[in-house]
């Protein structure tokens, strides 16, 4: 009896144990240097007509993905709003990356609905071929770098969180608060009268400089934030070239 009282209390402390384990670690994501992923970056914009097929590509292909390292962020870019529907998830900043895209990618202009993948590849969002190809091909590419995101709190509108990379000093750190799905009915515009599905839609994104294998990044929330409907989207991205070399999420 006495054995078995002994037996039974270990093996409900190495239970325990490992439910702890599985707790502290259940957010946390590491995209290993020997495997591929996709970062996939549509520019879009409720303003444009020919930007919804491309929403329902990418809605298709994160749904198709799910559980695979491919990581979708769509940016809303401002430069439609001026034609008479002001996109609520636009900013002056998703419009300046694009431009920043088309200095890296010696592009004469930018347009939408634009897909880049890895930092590498442009085409034009709505080419689903094009898009599963470019996915495909970064699949395939063993990432550059680690890195894993951890310690994820909030605190009175704002987020902190900590980041561990063996990405060379010099790098940026792009940190990206996703929502990830919203519909919204647009009523004027080239798209006025419908109703708009969207996934993946940034919320906020944030650079930060790599100079140390591991810190803690502050991020701003917006004002709907909730846990259940956001998440976080992180990358290395190559100042110079505009190269992504390693990604991974964080489910909040």
């Amino acid at each position: 009896m006495k054995s078995t009282k002994i037996f039974s209390f270990l093996f409900f402390a190495v239970l325990a144990g490992l439910g702890s384990l599985s707790f502290s670690d259940q957010n946390i994501q590491k995209t290993p240097v020997d495997k591929g992923f996709a970062v996939v970056e549509l520019f879009t914009s409720e303003g444009c007509s020919s930007c919804p097929p491309a929403d329902a590509v990418v809605a298709k292909i994160e749904k198709e993905m799910n559980g695979q390292p491919v990581y979708i962020l769509a940016y809303h870019v401002d430069y439609w709003n001026r034609l008479g529907w002001k996109d609520v998830f636009s900013s002056a900043d998703y419009s300046k990356r694009q431009n920043t895209y088309a200095n890296w990618l010696n592009l004469s202009s930018v347009y939408t609905p634009q897909i880049v993948v890895n930092g590498k590849t442009e085409f034009v969002g709505s080419q689903e071929g094009t898009l599963r190809k470019a996915i495909n091909t970064g699949l395939k590419q063993p990432a550059q770098t680690n890195l894993s995101l951890d310690n994820f709190k909030v605190n009175n509108g704002s987020a902190t969180l900590n980041y561990h990379t063996e990405a060379a000093p010099g790098q940026a750190l792009v940190l990206a608060l996703v929502k990830k799905q919203a519909t919204i009915a647009v009523r004027a515009g080239e798209n006025s009268g419908r109703t708009l599905s969207h996934v993946q839609i940034v919320a906020n994104i944030q650079n930060i400089r790599v100079n140390a294998s591991s810190g803690e990044a502050t991020l701003k929330l917006p004002p709907d934030f909730d846990e259940k409907q956001f998440e976080l989207i992180a990358f290395v991205q190559d100042g110079k070239t505009g190269t992504i070399n390693g990604a991974t999420k964080l489910d909040l």
